[in-house]
């Protein structure tokens, strides 16, 4: 059984990090141009490169994101391949949030920086990109299955431990 969640994980995890590398290579390729409408007023494709982390926070800090990315992705993985995480709601979440980290730490190693390509014109937020997505949709449901089961009972009405 575990063999098999591991197998499925880590394909779900290396189809991630292809999707987005796939797409940070074809904004580098088509986007430097201009920026291209992806839903009027919504949403448009625009090349940027981040050498910071969210928001382009702490820019130049290259190696120690690194570092520091290598360090949780081969955590969680140790975590998720060692027969650790029974809950299989945080296995998938976690391997979300690593194939996330991942796929922005082949940019900065590779480049030394972070190529972002979504735009939200609805709001005024940062330009960001697949691997972005998956790191804060990942944690987002990790974060959320973790508070629903602090606050889950079981039948007889005691806290589930």
């Amino acid at each position: 059984m575990h063999k098999k969640k591991h197998i499925s994980c880590a394909v779900m995890i290396v189809l991630i990090v292809a999707f987005d590398q796939i797409t940070k290579y074809l904004a580098k390729t088509h986007l430097q141009s201009g920026a291209v409408t992806f839903i009027k007023n919504f949403v448009q494709f625009r090349y940027a490169e981040n050498t910071g982390m969210a928001f382009s926070m702490f820019s130049g800090a290259r190696w120690i994101f690194v570092a520091l990315t290598v360090a949780i992705c081969a955590i969680g993985l140790w975590y998720l391949f060692s027969n650790r995480c029974t809950n299989l709601l945080y296995y998938w979440s976690i391997g979300v949030v690593i194939a996330g980290g991942m796929g922005n730490l082949i940019d900065r190693a590779l480049n030394g920086y972070v190529i972002d390509f979504i735009e939200p014109l609805f709001v005024d937020f940062a330009i960001f990109n697949i691997a972005d997505c998956a790191v804060t949709c990942g944690a987002a449901v990790l974060i959320a299955a973790m508070v629903i089961d602090l606050f889950r009972k079981d039948e007889n009405g005691k806290d589930k431990s």
